[in-house]
């Protein structure tokens, strides 16, 4: 029996000691390869063609969201599960927006990445996030047939104005730099959140960051 082939992406020496540990014990699984940063990872993924890649978002360099994409890049016949602290549901619909077919918080890796691996290797969708609503609407068939990027339908004013919030700008000083009143300014956030799906400012913060537009 052919087993499915898994690349482990995490900084953590450790973390990667114990899921390898995790994986192998398993008879259908076999981990093919290791990678402690988003650049060697690109590097083993287009080499060893894994058909699962288990991503951590937060890791020292060019990492976030945007590298699901990239790694799709890399090796476009894997399966990307996300495997992170974050649970909030907009890093969710962001991972999942790039590209990710799964998406497990690291508290509930024990129990919950093998069943992600099986499930994301027949084809299948797996988050274990919580928020049952939230992951409704994210899995259904139409919401991930036609899912893009949340900045995608940002204008470029909106684009300026999230990049410079993420830089700590406070409103005037967002208005000096790009030419608008305050209020204007005030505006243009409020519209972010609402189309980002947002209901904190620090909530925009991580969004601009993880989407790399910082």
């Amino acid at each position: 029996m052919s087993k499915t082939t898994i690349l482990i992406v995490d900084d953590h020496a450790m973390i990667r000691k114990g899921l390898r540990m995790a994986i192998e014990s398993q008879s259908d699984l076999q981990v093919v390869g290791e990678a402690g940063t988003v650049h060697e990872a690109i590097g083993l993924a287009a080499r060893l063609e894994p058909q699962i890649i288990t991503l951590d978002l937060t890791m020292p360099g060019p990492s976030g969201v945007a590298s699901v994409e990239r790694l799709r890049e890399a090796a476009p016949g894997a399966r990307i599960i996300v495997l992170t602290m974050h649970d909030d549901p907009a890093y969710v619909r962001s991972a999942m927006a790039m590209g990710a077919s799964g998406y497990v918080h690291k508290s509930a890796a024990d129990t919950e990445l093998i069943s992600a691996i099986r499930a994301v290797a027949r084809g299948r969708a797996f988050i274990d996030v919580g928020d049952a609503a939230t992951l409704e609407s994210i899995l259904s068939p139409r919401t991930r047939a036609t899912a893009k990027s949340p900045v995608d339908s940002l204008s470029d004013r909106e684009r300026e104005v999230l990049r410079q919030v993420a830089r700590g700008y406070t409103n005037q000083q967002i208005a000096d730099e790009i030419g608008l009143s305050v209020k204007t300014v005030e505006s243009y956030r409020s519209r972010l959140m609402k189309k980002l799906g947002l209901k904190e400012r620090a909530d925009l913060v991580r969004l601009a960051m993880e989407l790399g537009l910082i």
